[in-house]
């Protein structure tokens, strides 16, 4: 039986729930191994073949290629393991916000300086914003 899930209604988030979390167990241990230094060599020297060592999809793989944070967190990575990529390419945990946002790292910093993302049009559902569904088209009473 399918458990409710309310919160998948939030525009633009995925939630790393227990389903997110069965789904990217590989890829989530290969972001791990990349704490070891010898494994970061050996990623950086071969990223496709050392790739290939984990039980990943391949979807998980070219994800992990592309640097996509958000495929990668859609394939079931979780931003915590896929920062161990970004450290391994060098690059801050707000280089790699702003890549996920489209904004450039000194954007994203003044954005967050700012007091973060607007609301507006990031709420749930059903709540006020652009999230909200249609409104639902009501019919005429013909009886007045």
């Amino acid at each position: 039986m399918a458990l409710d899930k309310p919160y998948l209604d939030v525009p633009g988030t995925i939630i790393f729930d227990a389903e997110q979390s069965r789904k990217g167990y590989w890829l989530n241990q290969f972001c791990m191994s990349l704490m070891r230094a010898e494994n970061r060599t050996r990623f950086k020297a071969d990223e496709r073949a050392y790739l290939s060592e984990w039980p990943m999809t391949e979807e998980q793989r070219e994800a992990v290629l592309a640097r996509d944070l958000n495929w990668c967190m859609q394939t079931g990575g979780n931003i915590y393991f896929l920062a161990k990529i970004g450290a391994t390419d060098g690059k801050s945990f707000q280089q790699m916000a702003g890549s996920m946002t489209g904004m450039t790292e000194e954007a994203y910093r003044d954005m967050m300086v700012r007091g973060g993302r607007s609301v507006e049009g990031n709420r749930r559902v059903g709540e006020h914003g652009d999230a909200q569904r249609p409104p639902q088209r009501q019919t005429p009473n013909r009886n007045t």
